[in-house]
């Protein structure tokens, strides 16, 4: 049973596994193999034929349908998770959106944005709809392009790029506020937070605005340099979902940080993403943390691992993770030091 005393978290967190990775599969076909590999629940992704989010937000008997199979299985929803949705919300379009959009959509961008910022309206309704209490995923950014400061990047560029992003999702939140769903955004390359200052600034922009907070996801962190305990402790307050996710540096006076233009999994790379306990996150570390803050949301395996059998890494990730999640003390360790 979660609880907390004096906001510490006391008490096993439940492991789910985010499906996004899984949308070749069927929603029957992953919950199946969730359940059988440990998993106490999902975070289900809005793609493939896991989870359509108008018909969650409108149709009673689909999310009906989405219930039992989960019930079948022994597993929960406590997230749903929009990523490729909200990235055609903010995001300076080029041919790759077009992957993200239905078919009527490609080659448009307009209509696209249009179908993101939709599809992001019936989110909040259809997390309500089955139980969840927050919206993973993705703003996207007009300005991300702009990163490196060649040909230079002006402050009103930034500036303009983060009031966008306010005028886009404005509306969305308010959606959001009305349901009680939160949004989590994951700080990651591409979006318009993608380390610790840019997610600090994106909470200044909507004036720290309770709707939006974060899926924390240290493997986005690590390779830029960036502590992921150190993100938790000073935004404690607005870790909303974990994403439990490894990555390893593997630089070796060749690569380079920014990935050599090699695709994931090619060991030339100067990092990669590793299944959990193959890389180089310190999750002890994140654990101690997200007792401190009083995180009692689920831990959400997002697996990726392009060098290791997935079937086999996702087993393996979920005992991973419950033999790391440990609980604090409930006394000092020296309370028994006296007379």
């Amino acid at each position: 049973m979660d609880r907390h005393v004096g906001g510490i978290f006391m008490g096993k967190r439940p492991v789910t596994l985010f499906t996004g990775q899984w949308a070749d599969l069927t929603f029957e076909e992953i919950c199946k193999k969730a359940s059988s590999w440990g998993y106490d629940g999902l975070e289900i992704a809005c793609w493939g034929d896991h989870m359509d989010l108008e018909r969650a937000a409108t149709d009673p008997a689909y999310v009906e349908n989405r219930k039992n199979i989960l019930e079948k299985y022994g597993l929960k929803c406590w997230a749903l998770g929009a990523h490729l949705e909200g990235q055609c919300v903010g995001d300076l379009y080029d041919s790759r959106l077009d992957g993200f959009a239905p078919d009527s959509c490609k080659g448009y961008p307009k209509k696209i944005r249009a179908w993101g910022i939709k599809q992001m309206m019936f989110a909040p309704t259809a997390a309500r709809n089955m139980g969840c209490y927050t919206v993973t995923g993705f703003t996207g950014s007009p300005v991300w392009k702009f990163w490196y400061s060649f040909p230079q990047t002006t402050e009103k560029m930034v500036e303009d790029g983060y009031k966008e992003i306010f005028d886009l999702w404005t509306p969305i939140f308010d959606r959001f506020d009305s349901e009680g769903v939160t949004f989590s955004l994951e700080v990651h390359p591409t979006e318009i937070a993608f380390d610790y200052y840019t997610a600090k600034k994106l909470l200044e922009v909507f004036k720290y605005r309770k709707t939006l907070g974060f899926n924390f996801d240290p493997s986005h962190l690590i390779w830029q340099g960036v502590k992921p305990h150190l993100f938790i402790r000073d935004f404690g307050d607005r870790i909303y979902h974990v994403h439990m996710k490894d990555a390893a540096v593997t630089l070796d006076g060749r690569a380079g940080i920014l990935g050599s233009m090699l695709t994931f999994g090619d060991t030339r790379r100067g990092w990669n993403f590793r299944s959990l306990g193959h890389g180089q996150v310190d999750f002890e570390e994140i654990i101690r943390e997200l007792n401190n803050v009083g995180y009692s949301g689920p831990l959400s395996v997002e697996w990726e691992d392009s060098g290791m059998e997935r079937e086999y890494g996702a087993r393996e990730a979920a005992q991973f993770v419950r033999k790391v999640d440990f609980e604090p003390s409930n006394i000092a360790f020296d309370d028994a030091l006296r007379s």
